[in-house]
């Protein structure tokens, strides 16, 4: 059973974007971008939520507005490892059973695709939850920057499992095909494996780093979900992001 006391969501979040420095701070609408992520986080109401950051403005940014933060080794490589390290640094005594890794630019995300994220690990063989929205645009099927997830969902089936993640689809592919947006609930055990294993080929090759997961006998449960959350990674999608949370 998955109980919102064994449950926390953890956002990562760093300064050291290549593209868009300082993100997590970045003003939209009077709130920093990574606060804007922890409401989303709060409004799913699924459990405790969590900022792990790799600079302490960061965390006091998130605690002066209410939140829950703590501060990670900046030098982490990707934001599984800082979530794993904040949970062994908050919860040694290991009450979260079930954690959710909820990206750090997302602010557009809505509550109920964070809650259909953790829902995928009632499936007792589920290591791995994840959500995935249609693509129903042939120069988004043709866009190496969006990654598909292979696996039987349709109208009529809301929950399958991952064949494959791609960033280019083949003629051995048949649509529809699935946007993945890379929000994951993971059983603790599992992330704290993950974390552990070597970069995979495949995810070496792809820029993917759930095929090392899927490389390694992880079984990855992929959600439907009706909308894809803005990812800002760049100055312009950040102006999008203020246009589509603008205050009516």
């Amino acid at each position: 059973m998955i109980d919102n006391q064994n449950t926390i969501v953890v956002i990562p979040a760093r300064m050291a974007s290549t593209r868009l420095p300082g993100k997590p701070l970045a003003d939209i609408h009077g709130l920093p971008m990574i606060v804007h992520c922890w409401k989303r986080a709060v409004e799913a109401n699924i459990g405790q939520v969590l900022v792990a950051a790799a600079e302490v403005e960061i965390a006091d940014v998130v605690r002066a507005h209410g939140g829950d933060a703590i501060v990670t080794n900046p030098a982490l490589p990707s934001g599984s490892d800082r979530i794993a390290e904040a949970l062994s640094l908050r919860d040694p005594n290991r009450r979260f059973e079930h954690v959710v890794n909820l990206q750090g630019d997302l602010p557009t995300i809505d509550a109920l695709s964070i809650r259909r994220c953790l829902a995928g690990l009632v499936n007792e063989v589920a290591d791995i939850s994840t959500i995935a929205a249609l693509i129903e645009r042939e120069e988004d099927v043709a866009n190496p920057n969006i990654v598909k997830a292979i696996a039987p969902l349709s109208d009529e089936r809301e929950v399958a499992f991952a064949r494959d993640f791609l960033r280019r689809v083949g003629p051995q592919h048949q649509p529809p095909f699935w946007h993945h947006i890379g929000v994951y609930a993971y059983r603790r055990p599992i992330l704290e494996k993950f974390v552990e294993l070597p970069v995979s080929p495949a995810e070496a090759e792809r820029k993917l780093e759930q095929m090392r997961a899927m490389e390694n006998g992880m079984r990855i449960v992929v959600v439907r979900v009706d909308t894809v959350p803005l990812g800002v990674d760049t100055p312009h999608e950040l102006e999008t992001a203020r246009r589509m949370l603008r205050k009516s």
